[in-house]
């Protein structure tokens, strides 16, 4: 009768030693499905026709891109000179000091590089991919545009797509294969920083953002 008591005390506390190690078992798989996630989107490359090719800003030093930018930018030219869309947008805005924003740094440079500049619009507003992505999605529905092919660093196309579309931009990915981010050193460490910050959109933006492209059906 005592062993039969004794088995019925630990009943309960083998059920919570279960569900704690299922908890556990979430958790990490999470992060890792996440990272699965990320390493997958950065092998896509969809130059599908668009409206536009949208380029994700990122640093410039007094109107010249350094090169993660120029990576972008040499990724954006080439889609545009294989016919993908008619038109490049790049977006970014500048830091406190900068005399440039990081879109017009882009445009000067598409320019240079032989893209019309009717073909160039550059949305020098956004303090982050968000907020950049916003002003772009903003600009695309005053035009009528809906579909675009995001350009930006292999690991950042998972968070950047995901952001697109919950905009209601129709978005597809062209990755860089050049500049300091490729690379087996460097891309282990640029999903670590990816999948920490595609989680942090999920649980804090994602669920609050808004469509603001529309009539895209």
């Amino acid at each position: 009768m005592a062993s039969t008591d004794s088995s019925v005390h630990r009943s309960p506390w083998r059920w919570v030693r279960r569900a704690l190690f299922l908890i556990l078992v979430v958790l990490l798989a999470i992060p890792v499905v996440t990272a699965g996630a990320v390493v997958l989107a950065s092998r896509q490359d969809d130059r599908r026709t668009s409206d536009a090719i949208i380029v994700l800003g990122a640093a410039q030093f007094d109107g010249t891109p350094q090169p993660v930018l120029q990576a972008r930018l040499d990724q954006a030219k080439q889609l545009f000179d294989d016919g993908v869309a008619p038109r490049i947008i790049t977006v970014g805005g500048k830091q406190p000091g900068d005399r440039f924003t990081e879109a017009q740094a882009g445009r000067d440079a598409l320019i240079e590089a032989g893209v019309p500049g009717k073909g160039v619009i550059a949305i020098g507003q956004g303090r982050d991919t968000f907020t950049s992505l916003e002003a772009a999605a903003a600009a695309m529905d005053k035009r009528g545009w809906c579909t675009a092919v995001l350009v930006s660093d292999p690991w950042h196309m998972n968070r950047t797509q995901a952001m697109a579309r919950d905009l209601g931009i129709d978005a597809v990915v062209s990755p860089t294969r050049t500049g300091p981010t490729i690379g087996a050193g460097a891309g282990a460490r640029y999903v670590v920083r990816e999948t920490a910050a595609r989680l942090y959109y999920a649980f804090n933006q994602e669920r609050t953002a808004k469509p603001i492209v529309s009539d895209c059906a």
